[in-house]
């Protein structure tokens, strides 16, 4: 799985003009599936975002996380984390994970941060998404976390 996590103060998901997925301060999470990936490998991925201490404290230290900020997660699946860009310049997406395989990891990581008790939002798998934040900092950290082939 490969995530980019973008800090932010608010975001939200629209397809075909509905707000589907909405959260305030907190994560905006782009997950991309590789073919290989199972739940352990998402598991880890949840334990890491949720983890990560990149949010200030009193002092304005990075230094807590998004559950010690009573923040949130907006989870929206993002196979273009996969691209190919090695021949020529239309990108190809081979190394992505199928829908089959894709969706339910998607679906089984927003659970598993659920369950560390955190509000998620997501977006509509398969559908064209119209993301909108507000980038906080900006702190954008890329993370990937793969099963082996």
């Amino acid at each position: 799985m490969r995530a980019v996590c973008q800090r932010v103060s608010r975001a939200s998901v629209t397809v075909d003009g509905e707000v589907v997925g909405e959260i305030g301060r907190g994560w905006l999470v782009l997950l991309g599936v590789g073919p290989h990936d199972d739940e352990a490998v998402a598991a880890r991925l949840a334990d890491k975002i949720v983890g990560l201490r990149v949010f200030e404290d009193e002092a304005g230290k990075m230094n807590r996380s998004v559950v010690d900020v009573g923040g949130s997660l907006l989870v929206v699946s993002q196979f273009t984390l996969y691209a190919d860009t090695s021949r020529g310049r239309r990108p190809g997406f081979t190394g992505a994970a199928p829908p089959a395989v894709a969706e339910p990891l998607v679906e089984r990581f927003a659970a598993l941060v659920r369950e560390r008790g955190l509000h998620v939002a997501t977006g509509r798998f398969g559908a064209q998404m119209a993301v909108d934040l507000t980038n906080d900092g900006p702190v954008t950290i890329v993370l990937a976390d793969e099963a082996p082939a």
